[in-house]
């Protein structure tokens, strides 16, 4: 039995322990808020950080996937009304607006949202934490919002396992996928792995044909898919003059459309983002703001 004196003289010892273990511990991350913005960071720390501005394209600028752009924002509307509605996979040539659409589709409907309704939110995921995918739908399932996770150039490499998650995550388990949560992601890949990988199973596998399905299947897993292709030279030039009408960038039409085919043969490309980096080029070289 431990006498007085003894506990008199560890007391303080064990006070010292005690402070220094609550330092030591991390804080305990702030309380999920809905009401904290419209848009969401899924960071890996496992907790959703607001993001106050959301740096979008206006929708009237996403020209040359007008296709793609009406399928998708039908979705998200139906979506956003309560209304049954796919994952969306939007896949194919880079530069050609893929995440900005999902960006600008989210900010169009919610401008356009009835008085009183709810926001639609929205959550990006990055890549490297598709793994916790499952964690994020869990969290989300019980708040009324409609909620809206997109993963931005979404791919898996050989020895990369995560793709599981996302598979489990899209079918939702034993509870199903959570009726107020849709998963739109943007690849270049269209069944989001790489050639080698598949190649790979296929030489390697007891069974090649089974182990190339569980693979390529994870793409089935999105009811939506939409290409995006290079655009053709009209496109591009069409590109360029809503850029410069938005932005009041005045050039006359000729010198305009000399510049622009030149910078996009100086860069091999020519797409929606090579479009924006020669009006970013344009308004600087003119001293005008892009506001």
């Amino acid at each position: 039995m431990t006498s007085p004196a003894t506990l008199d003289t560890l007391m303080p010892l064990l006070e010292r322990i005690a402070t220094a273990l609550e330092r030591a511990a991390p804080p305990a991350p702030p309380a999920f808020d809905p009401a904290a913005a419209d848009a969401f960071l899924w960071g890996p720390e496992r907790r959703l950080v607001p993001v106050p501005q959301v740096a979008h394209v206006e929708m009237a600028l996403l020209t040359g996937i007008d296709r793609a752009r009406d399928i998708l924002v039908e979705n998200t509307e139906r979506f956003a009304r309560g209304l049954p509605a796919n994952n969306a996979l939007l896949w194919g040539a880079r530069g050609m607006g893929k995440s900005s659409l999902v960006k600008a589709a989210h900010a169009d409907i919610n401008a356009r949202r009835p008085d009183g309704a709810r926001p639609m939110k929205l959550v990006e995921i990055h890549r490297e934490d598709i793994e916790a995918l499952p964690d994020l739908m869990a969290l989300l399932r019980p708040d009324p919002h409609r909620w809206l996770v997109f993963c931005d150039d979404l791919s898996f490499d050989a020895d990369d396992t995560s793709y599981k998650s996302l598979k489990t995550a899209l079918d939702g388990g034993i509870e199903g996928r959570p009726a107020n949560v849709l998963f739109y992601a943007t690849s270049n890949r269209r069944h989001l792995l790489a050639r080698e990988m598949v190649e790979n199973e296929r030489s390697t596998a007891i069974n090649p044909g089974e182990a190339v399905e569980e693979k390529v299947s994870l793409s089935d897993r999105f009811g939506l898919w939409l290409g995006f292709h290079k655009c053709s030279q009209d496109e591009f030039l069409g590109m360029i003059r809503a850029y410069a009408e938005r932005y009041g960038l005045d050039v006359a039409p000729e010198q305009l459309r000399a510049e622009a085919l030149e910078w996009a043969t100086t860069r091999g490309s020519r797409s929606g983002r090579t479009a924006f980096q020669f009006i970013q080029d344009l308004a600087g070289r003119l001293g005008r703001t892009l506001d």
